[in-house]
């Protein structure tokens, strides 16, 4: 039978309880005491308990109702007993990647992800999302988790998460939402098949609503509903506007907005992916085409998409088609996307390097680095996961680490953006360290076409696009954006009108 994980002790450390698993009383017990886990770099429990007080107390006052995910992975003591301890902890390291990944595109800001025992995380968010819409982001990111890890021992490791959901009552302290969590696991545990269960005993609709998802997919293209994005990228030397990069959303007429990686995850199962990267691709160059010529798009390409015969094509096809140089796209790649076949990848991208297109390895550090991708690829820039940047301010070891990665990109002559900028000690790091660029809600979040071309319009007048942006505060999507008169070396900020 399945048991919690022992919170005071490593992965390879637990021992068989007699229930199973931590109650509040034992996470409170065993909280982190740093800011953050140093296993993964997520906050503990300390951290997660004092941000929802906060939400819930904002709730009182007219603030956006919190909801809460406890999820845990099932029998992950036997991965450590097959596998050994230090691949559980990379496992670790990275289904905590994929579940920050995941909900910084769903929810992006007013949200956590916390590890709150071995095999157990905490995901919160203070934000209006229906019942449905939650319960689908579970579904949605159990399938994440549930992708087979390829360890850098050379085992292949593959985890099935259980997961109780909760909508917070007014007026509810953390402690127990938590326990009320942690008692719907248990039940979800004694009933064979349950992977997911409500807090108040509803049950999910399961394989349903993902397969009316699937169906709806290929229509929505005709009507309208694939939105594309565009999240401003600033350098780091000068504190100008560079470029953006290209986002999809897919606005569902009951569901609610989906974030890219669940829409191209929904995608795959409908087997319309290949419909879908066509468009978002042909809409962003078309729209990219009218910015001012210095301003670059990047674009981001699956592995469906280089698994396909004809990609290099179709992209020198789009490109073409839009009137925007090839020089200035740059074509983000995972290390998920290259892992089926690298040399074909490496011969579909050198085609589109003859053309002056930039590759990017994305998300690096997320996943195992695997090095031999920097020997065998065309590749110009790496784009650093926001796991690497998270820590550079208070861990000297994050701090060194970054310094490591900046001195190889510039032995190989590799550009090097930094992602998920939230803070500006992070950004003051970044471009002290010697970053090439950085984007994140700091600067911007992602925006409409129209959004974006009045953000390079404003900061135009101040000769052509070097109106210096050090923080451009624009925390909503549909932010209106009024320029404040900046002194020569000052600041350029941007207000936010509800």
């Amino acid at each position: 039978m399945e048991r919690r994980a022992d919170l005071q002790r490593t992965p390879s450390q637990q021992e068989t309880r007699p229930h199973f698993g931590p109650t509040m009383a034992e996470m409170k017990k065993t909280a982190l005491s740093k800011k953050r886990d140093q296993l993964t770099g997520l906050i503990g429990l300390e951290a997660a308990t004092r941000q929802i007080a906060a939400w819930q107390k904002a709730v009182g006052k007219g603030g956006p109702p919190v909801h809460a995910l406890l999820l845990r992975l099932r029998r992950f003591s036997s991965v450590n007993l097959a596998f050994g301890a230090a691949a559980g902890d990379r496992a670790l390291v990275e289904v905590a990647a994929r579940i920050s990944q995941f909900f910084d595109q769903e929810f992006g800001k007013d949200r956590l992800v916390a590890r709150v025992g071995g095999g157990a995380f905490l995901v919160a968010a203070a934000q209006a999302c229906s019942r449905e819409r939650l319960e689908w982001l579970a579904e949605e990111l159990a399938r994440l988790i549930a992708r087979p890890i390829v360890d850098s021992g050379g085992g292949i490791l593959r985890l099935r998460p259980r997961m109780a959901l909760l909508c917070a009552a007014p007026g509810e302290t953390p402690e127990q939402m938590l326990e009320r969590l942690a008692d719907t696991l248990d039940r979800a545990q004694e009933q064979p098949g349950r992977s997911l269960l409500w807090v108040d005993g509803g049950a999910a609709f399961g394989d349903r609503r993902a397969q009316q998802l699937e169906a709806d997919l290929l229509g929505a293209l005709d009507r309208q509903e694939i939105e594309v994005l565009f999240q401003p990228q600033f350098g780091c030397s000068s504190g100008r506007l560079v470029g953006a990069e290209a986002l999809a959303r897919w606005r569902h007429p009951s569901v609610g907005t989906i974030g890219a990686e669940s829409l191209f995850a929904i995608a795959a199962r409908a087997d319309h992916v290949g419909p879908l990267s066509r468009h978002i691709a042909q809409v962003a160059l078309a729209t990219a085409a009218l910015w001012p010529e210095p301003l670059r798009l990047s674009l981001n390409v699956t592995a469906a998409d280089l698994a396909a015969t004809d990609f290099a094509c179709e992209i020198v096809r789009a490109v073409t088609a839009s009137g925007f140089a090839p020089e200035r796209l740059t074509l983000e790649i995972t290390e998920e996307s290259l892992v089926p076949d690298l040399e074909r990848s490496g011969r579909q991208l050198e085609r589109l390097t003859d053309i002056g297109i930039r590759i990017a390895l994305d998300d690096f550090g997320a996943g195992f680095c695997n090095f031999r991708y920097l020997k065998c690829l065309p590749l110009g820039a790496l784009k650093l996961d926001r796991s690497m940047i998270e820590g550079i301010v208070e861990n000297e070891r994050d701090l060194a680490i970054l310094r490591g990665i900046l001195a190889m990109a510039q032995a190989l002559d590799l550009a090097v953006v930094a992602e998920g900028i939230e803070s500006e000690e992070q950004r003051d790091a970044v471009v002290r360290e010697g970053c090439t660029a950085w984007q994140g809600f700091l600067g911007a979040p992602p925006m409409v076409s129209d959004e974006f071309a009045r953000l390079a319009q404003m900061l135009e007048p101040r000769g052509g696009l070097a109106g210096s942006v050090r923080t451009a505060s624009l925390h909503e999507p549909s932010a209106s954006f009024a320029a404040q008169p900046a002194e020569e070396g000052g600041t350029v900020r941007e207000k936010t009108r509800r």
